[in-house]
């Protein structure tokens, strides 16, 4: 077993931001960044999504959000004080931070964070999220937000958002 990750190297770095039209269809792409402040952080991000596709005058098609991180889940919820906190709270019952993970173990890892926890919350999260684009808008329903879910903060992330549809 080793004790280092592997490493994704791509041959051509992704591109802060990227736009390719062809046939009435758009595709635009970019790289924004999310600074957090606590150790697990929900961070609503509909409005600035809404903005992006309501400036690309995108009528229908999707949107796509990805996080670039391991430690890091996109999701949708509700965004309301009470439940950001449930959801802290079910997050450290269903994954305990002291558990003797093997991750957090230098004869089994060369990790140095202890962020076993983190990496196994953003399992149950996930990574990606794509919603659809109708009449120019992204679609919601009506108590539903796209949030960023920080789980080995606090962080700089990074997100991609690709949007492609018929303007």
């Amino acid at each position: 077993m080793s004790k280092s990750s592997t490493v994704t190297v791509r041959e051509t770095p992704v591109s802060e931001s990227a736009f390719a039209t062809a046939a009435g269809i758009t595709i635009y792409g970019e790289t924004f960044v999310v600074q957090t402040d606590q150790r697990i952080e929900l961070v609503d991000l509909t409005d600035r999504v809404m903005a992006l596709v309501r400036r690309l005058r995108i009528r229908e098609g999707l949107v796509s959000l990805w996080s670039l991180h391991t430690t890091c889940a996109i999701l949708i919820n509700e965004f309301q004080v009470a439940l950001l906190s449930d959801i802290k709270r079910f997050l450290e019952m269903m994954v305990a931070r002291d558990e003797p993970w093997l991750h957090n173990d230098p004869q089994h890892s060369d990790c140095d964070r202890m962020n076993a926890d983190s990496h196994l919350r953003a399992l149950l999260l996930g990574h990606s999220l794509t919603l659809q684009i109708s009449g120019g808008e992204v679609v919601l329903g009506q108590w539903q937000r796209i949030l960023m879910a920080e789980l080995d903060g606090p962080r700089a992330r990074s997100l991609r958002v690709q949007v492609w549809g018929i303007a």
